[in-house]
């Protein structure tokens, strides 16, 4: 028998359970840098348990990882002209990407947005640990992602989706909800968690380049039971064996994308996919339903 630890990867025969465990082992002999971005404020917190989790278990196959704990660190969320180093270009009409770039170029960002620029470029994997707030990430970390990911580090208008800054690394969203599984699904009061999810691993991890693995998602810890909540990190910490080893979600690279002409698909790929019964991707769906768990699980 041969179970991979990871989401969606599983294989029966022998040969092939070799070969997926030698890539394993690659991965992780050559990936051993993780960066774990974390947003709670209580060490008695589940996100905090799940975290834990991630350190112990990745630590123990090899891997560095570090810890971003944006409230102990305190890290400053607003992203503004004191992230700048010294005079900015046009304080009349300041204008925090191009602003940030230029001290990017000239090593004049804030000391706190180098350090968190200096983890993400030695890190392969990249791990957001967090509880779900208002459908998106909590304010702290969404400051890190508006500070962190600056202008001609993270993007550039030339380096952006499947040819981003990032393509060899990977990352992951392993986050809490409050609400119950069903209330995120496409019948349910919340909607979609696939559409959830675009504007977070589509619009920032892989508009970054990102190799964006499947969401780990711990439904409504708070209000289950402490067996069930054991074996929710259970699950996490089996799938973390793996995790370097899985695939990632799939997206429509950008060369299917017409440059001169609005970045609108091109004609042939559209013709390829006018008899398909599902839009190419959540967000980039053609007017026809939605790829069933799109932003959910690889290979879909």
């Amino acid at each position: 028998m041969c179970a991979s630890g990871g989401v969606g990867l599983s294989f029966s025969k022998p040969a092939n359970c070799k070969a997926h465990w030698l890539r394993l082992k690659s991965d992780f002999r050559m990936a051993k840098k993780v960066l774990l971005v974390y947003a709670h404020q209580s060490s008695g917190s589940f996100n905090a348990a799940a975290k834990d989790a991630a350190v112990e278990v990745l630590a123990a196959q090899g891997c560095t990882v570090e810890v971003s704990d944006l409230y102990a660190m305190k890290f400053k969320a607003t992203a503004t002209a004191e992230d700048i180093i010294g005079e900015v270009k046009n304080c009349d009409h300041f204008r925090y990407a191009e602003e940030t770039k230029l001290a990017w170029e000239a090593g004049k960002l804030s000391a706190d947005i180098t350090e968190e620029q200096r983890k993400l470029t030695e890190a392969d994997l990249v791990i957001f640990q967090f509880p779900m707030y208002w459908f998106t990430v909590p304010a702290i970390m969404k400051g890190w992602i508006d500070r962190v990911l600056t202008l001609g580090f993270a993007f550039s208008q030339e380096k952006r989706y499947s040819q981003g800054i990032f393509k060899e690394k990977k990352a992951i969203l392993s986050f809490t909800t409050g609400s119950q599984e069903s209330m995120f699904s496409a019948n349910g009061i919340n909607g979609d968690m696939n559409v959830t999810l675009w504007p977070l691993q589509n619009g920032i991890l892989h508009y970054c380049g990102f190799q964006v693995l499947a969401p780990q998602i711990f439904w409504a810890p708070s209000h289950a039971p402490a067996e069930v909540r054991s074996t929710m990190l259970e699950g996490w910490r089996t799938r973390l064996q793996g995790l370097l080893g899985e695939e990632p979600l799939s997206f429509t690279p950008l060369d299917c994308f017409d440059g001169e002409k609005g970045f609108l698909l091109k004609p042939e790929v559209c013709e390829k996919h006018a008899t398909k019964e599902f839009g190419l991707a959540v967000g980039i769906h053609l007017g026809k339903p939605l790829p069933p768990n799109n932003q959910m699980k690889a290979g879909v």
